[in-house]
């Protein structure tokens, strides 16, 4: 995912330190709601197990909706908290909160800093040292920074409001569309799912580009629905890959309209040091156009495999469109489908798990080091070296991860082969770094000696990992989510 808490030491606390528990007590705090809460009535007797619990905990909180049990095992109860646990585990959330805590820390070192000036000049006062320029320079530092911190308040609401104008709308649209449709809503009712759970968890789910679904079957139970794809792409799109993009978009709008001084400065300046997503217009155009530009590479090469093949059997030419776009703008870190990925063409498959590995700020054009993003705040340069000289590369740490996972796999890998291949393997790998949820899943059919006693279910491959592989895709999923601490990695290694 995108970068989040992008802010100094906050209160003195190292900001890598500080995201690692937040999300460690949010999972824990969600494991715990998810534990003492039953599962649904038709499974209440059912009881999952402690890890699954944990593992659906860290999924929901790190947005990666990785799954190892099936979704509609969830009591309406339970899916209110999952909803929760991905609103506060998103990247626009985080971010704003991390602005929140930046401001407040700012706020704190100013009050101090104007407590030491006003001594000093009383000092300088009482001993006859008084000295009119100072004063005025101390007063034009003010003004600056009070103009800074106003800039920040007033980009904090932004982002807060589009937060929840795009929740409440597309909450309100799922809705609609669903109680006016009625292949949809017999859906829901044979599933016995609630209208409005549905709509806020998939909203919030969308946006928060999580994948979690309440049905079993992901976004296929909706695959002859393309006007609720429809709805949800927008939200894919501006929840992740053109966040930046949209924002500055916004701000240049409510420049144009409001003519507040607080709007321009944050276009013609930025906010150095405070927000990571505030992407300058040059970068800001490039985004969107790499964006669009992977968006179509893809489509035109999925269509031309897929067109006639069994994944998207049954559907019309339009719903084939909707359902192919939809992939496709799910395999950049969202992960719905409305497709059965095992089912795809082989070369689909290494340019998803490319798309995956690839972060939503990517930039596929020439454009300089605008933002600086080669320093991470509070880290000294001196320390940054270190690290970025010491870590692994990422690709090198997820080579490890896979190997170790093969290493835990390796008798199911023996005796199950197709389920289990290497390729299976990175793919659910490089989903749960990337934050995405798309998974080949696991199916008796490809079993090489049949198992009479094997039954298909609808979650991910990981499901069926043993506890060991689980927990070291718990370590992905955290280190997928904390990437930009890394992302430098491996400067030590020197291949030629």
């Amino acid at each position: 995912m995108m970068m989040g808490f992008r802010t100094p030491l906050v209160f003195g606390v190292n900001p890598f330190l500080f995201e690692l528990s937040y999300f460690l007590v949010l999972s824990l705090v969600g494991f715990l709601a998810l534990k003492v809460s039953k599962p649904r009535p038709p499974t209440s007797s059912f009881k999952l197990n402690d890890l699954d619990v944990f593992f659906t905990a860290v999924s929901s909180a790190t947005v990666s909706s990785m799954s190892t049990v099936e979704m509609e095992v969830f009591s309406n109860l339970q899916l209110i908290f999952i909803t929760f646990l991905m609103f506060l585990g998103g990247e626009c959330f985080t971010s704003w909160l991390g602005l929140h805590l930046s401001m407040l820390k700012r706020e704190r070192v100013m009050r101090r800093e104007k407590n030491n000036i006003v001594h000093v000049e009383l000092g300088l006062a009482t001993n006859n040292y008084y000295k009119p320029e100072v004063v005025v320079e101390n007063l034009q530092v003010d003004r600056d920074r009070d103009r800074e911190e106003g800039c920040l308040r007033v980009l904090g609401r932004v982002i807060l409001s589009y937060i929840l104008v795009v929740h409440i709308l597309g909450s309100t649209l799922v809705a609609m569309y669903i109680g006016l449709v009625s292949s949809a809503k017999h859906v829901l009712k044979h599933k016995a799912i609630q209208l409005t759970t549905f709509a806020v968890f998939t909203t919030v789910s969308t946006f928060s580009n999580c994948g979690f679904v309440p049905t079993n079957e992901n976004m296929i139970a909706f695959n002859k629905n393309p006007g609720l794809l429809l709805i949800l792409i927008p939200q894919i799109l501006l929840g992740n890959t053109l966040f930046p993009a949209c924002l500055r978009l916004i701000i240049w709008f409510l420049d144009k309209t409001t003519g507040k001084s607080e709007f321009k400065h944050i276009l013609l300046l930025g906010t150095p040091n405070s927000y990571a997503h505030l992407f300058s217009a040059h970068r800001s155009k490039f985004l969107a156009a790499t964006v669009f530009g992977l968006i179509f590479l893809q489509f035109a090469l999925f269509l031309s495999l897929e067109w006639h093949s069994h994944s998207i059997a049954g559907l019309t030419p339009y719903e084939k469109l909707v359902g192919s776009l939809f992939v496709v703008v799910n395999s950049r870190h969202a992960g719905e489908s409305t497709v059965d990925l095992s089912l795809l063409a082989p070369p689909i498959l290494p340019l998803i798990v490319v798309m995956m590995y690839l972060q939503p700020e990517t930039t596929f054009l020439p454009i300089r080091d605008e933002d600086n993003n080669s320093k991470i705040e509070g880290f000294s340069p001196k320390k940054i070296n270190t690290i970025e000289k010491i870590l692994l590369s990422p690709l090198g740490n997820l080579a490890i991860f896979t190997i170790l996972i093969c290493i835990t796999e390796r008798e199911k890998m023996k005796e199950d082969p197709l389920n289990f291949s290497v390729l299976h393997i990175v793919f659910e790998v490089i989903s749960a770094y990337g934050n995405v949820c798309f998974s080949t899943g696991y199916s008796c059919a490809r079993q090489i000696k049949p198992d009479g006693q094997c039954q298909d279910k609808l979650f991910g491959l990981v499901g069926k990992w043993s506890n060991k592989g689980k927990f070291i895709l718990i370590i992905v999923m955290l280190f997928g989510r904390l990437n930009k601490y890394h992302m430098r990695g491996g400067k030590a290694w020197k291949l030629s």
